[in-house]
């Protein structure tokens, strides 16, 4: 993919890893739209700022008739939780859901059909090292991203004879809002959008930014 040719859909494009995209992107030669849910929070030079809200199907329809020369759709908004499953409120684990799973698949159906019109292009979604290690603590987050896992897998062979890739993100802690309880351990967002972009740009099927996300990716074959 040449980003100099590229028309990129970025949600959550208003801060941490999504702004880091939306950034590089344009320093990279591309045309952005940076959607949020409140698109006057994006402040970035050289952007489309465009609402969208994963949870608003109606907005990511109207989204992808406004960006309809799009190339790339990057699934990044997110959002956190410390959710058990026996125990939480069914609305916040459904809104895990809607957020992570749901809101990307919807808004995949909305952008395909527009990039392949376009040529063809891809899609990027950003999961976690949580799609494969599971603890209570983060139980609704991890089933989310689990799921989005499966759903980038399935989506990737159902797109790729129209001429669109699929490129999952999965990686650890980042140094982000999100993640301001952590105190370390949690990797630089911009390098992480460095290497994602590249891996896209060469059409990779999953990136493993940190070594964590590698140990624990290889270890799913181990007994439980």
């Amino acid at each position: 993919m040449d980003f100099t040719k590229t028309v990129a859909v970025v949600t959550g494009a208003n801060r941490g890893l999504g702004r880091h995209f939306a950034e590089q992107l344009v320093a990279r030669g591309a045309k952005v739209y940076a959607t949020a849910r409140r698109p006057e929070t994006v402040d970035i030079e050289g952007v489309i700022p465009l609402r969208l809200d994963v949870t608003d199907h109606a907005s990511i329809e109207a989204a992808a008739k406004v960006a309809a020369d799009a190339t790339l759709l990057i699934n990044n908004a997110g959002i956190a939780g410390e959710l058990e499953l026996l125990t939480t409120d069914l609305d916040a684990i459904r809104e895990q859901i809607d957020v992570h799973y749901i809101g990307p698949l919807v808004a995949i159906r909305a952008f395909a059909p527009v990039i392949e019109a376009n040529g063809g292009g891809a899609i990027l979604n950003v999961a976690s090292v949580l799609s494969w290690a599971h603890f209570p603590s983060v139980g609704a987050y991890s089933v989310a991203k689990a799921a989005e896992w499966a759903m980038s897998n399935v989506v990737r062979q159902e797109l790729a004879p129209k001429g669109i890739t699929v490129t999952g993100l999965h990686v650890g802690y980042m140094d982000t809002d999100m993640a301001a309880h952590v105190s370390d351990g949690k990797s630089d967002p911009a390098e992480v959008a460095r290497t994602t972009l590249d891996a896209v740009a060469r059409g990779e099927a999953e990136v493993l930014f940190d070594e964590l996300t590698r140990k624990v990716k290889a270890g799913l074959s181990a007994a439980l």
